[in-house]
Parts: C-alpha cells; structure tokens; sequence
C-alpha cells in the first residue's frame, strides 16, 4: 500500500510540474517578478497538499513568530528533494540557490529562469561562492529573501554536515540578519528513495541575529540543528 501511494503521489506530482510550468512558461513573461513568485508557489502549495493526501505526511511548521519581514539570509539543513520546493510557498519573496545544470530542463528549468535564482557551477567552487555574494547581494537589495543550504548536499536523516561560511558572510557583508531554520524532510521523504514514509515534516525556525564571526555562526547554527533535531524532531 505504501509503495502504491507513493506511485500515485509522483504521478500527480509530475503531471501537476510540468502543467504548472508549461502556465508559467505562457504567463510568466507578462508579470513582474513579485507576481510571478506568487504564481509559481502555488505548485508547491498543491504538491503539499496532494503529499498530504496520497502518501498521510503533514508539516508543522515551528517558531513562525521568528519570521522577520525584513529581508535576511534563511539557512536550511538539506535532507531532501522537500525543501527544495516547499520554501517556496512558506517564505515570499523567496530567492533560491540551484546548479545552473536544473535551468536547461524543458519545461521546469524555462520557468525557473525566470525566478531569477542563484544558479551556480558547482564544479567550480570560488567562482560558485563568489556567484553566491554577488547575486545574493543583489537579491537581497531587492527586498527578497535568500534561501542557501550551508551544507552544499543532501544529508542522511538524523544526520547534521558541515555548515560553509559563505552563507553567514553574505548576511554579513549585507548587514542582514541569519534566520537558522531546520526540519526533518528525511525522515518522510528520504532522498533518492521512492516510496514515502506517513509522518511529519517539522520545520523549525530558530531567532534571527546578526553575523558578527561567519566562521562562528556557522559552527553554532551546526550545532543548533544537531541539537534541534534530536530534542524536538
């Protein structure tokens, strides 16, 4: 039964991408920004929805009184494929960081272009975290938020990698706030995994402070995941 439910869930999830892509490709082009990040959440809000009601896996998002209306640096933890899209709908306007390899996709890749991400050559390091502060400095004089995942990969459930810098230094050098956020994504949707398991995604969002040290905030960011996940998740 579980794998059936995970079978119908990835046909509507599919099927309902490439539609709402195939709408924003013929929509997009014709409304600002603002509007366009409006019109393409509401993909994610359905693939929650139908998560939801095909496969029994909810979200309880946690500390929402923590979301600043200024714009800031949001980092995540990477568990999965969840976040990913999710962030999307939660966190308006919403800027993302993505391999620029994800823009050539028929379809998908067109109708992210025009979110204007962060796409990055992962392949080349320096350049991708220089990309990272230019852009993401720009994004954020735009008055959007900033979404990295300080990781750079997906990351076993129950497990917490290493946090980079980089993410905390482009909240410095802006002189915005960091808003630590962490979830459980893995436990019920394991990454490369098929079939989905019933539960609950939580998504906490811790304070939101300051960078002085992006080496120091990075360690303590780290280790408040860790220890997030293991008291409340």
């Amino acid at each position: 039964m579980t794998y059936l439910r995970s079978l119908i869930f990835y046909i509507g999830y599919i099927s309902s991408g490439i539609l709402a892509s195939l709408t924003a490709c013929i929509i997009g082009p014709f409304l600002n920004l603002e509007n366009r990040l409006k019109l393409f959440s509401l993909w994610p809000k359905f693939a929650n929805w139908f998560l939801s009601k095909t496969c029994n896996i909810n979200v309880e998002i946690i500390g929402l009184e923590n979301l600043t209306k200024e714009p800031c640096v949001i980092v995540s933890n990477h568990q999965g494929q969840w976040e990913t899209f999710s962030m999307q709908y939660l966190f308006h306007p919403l800027c993302t960081l993505l391999k620029k390899e994800l823009l050539y996709i028929p379809l998908w890749g067109w109708a992210m272009r025009m979110l204007q991400p962060i796409a990055i050559d992962r392949s080349k390091p320096k350049e991708a975290i220089m990309k990272t502060l230019k852009d993401g400095s720009n994004r954020l004089s735009n008055g959007m938020y900033v979404l990295l995942f300080p990781e750079g990969t997906r990351v076993e459930a129950g497990r917490v990698g290493n946090y980079a810098r980089s993410s905390f230094e482009l909240a410095k050098r802006n002189n915005v706030m960091v808003l630590p956020i962490c979830h459980n994504s893995g436990d019920c949707w394991p990454a490369h995994k098929f079939v989905k398991r019933a539960g609950t995604i939580k998504l906490i969002l811790g304070k939101p402070f300051y960078v002085k040290d992006s080496k120091d905030s990075a360690e303590k960011v780290q280790s408040w995941v860790k220890d997030t996940l293991m008291e409340k998740v």
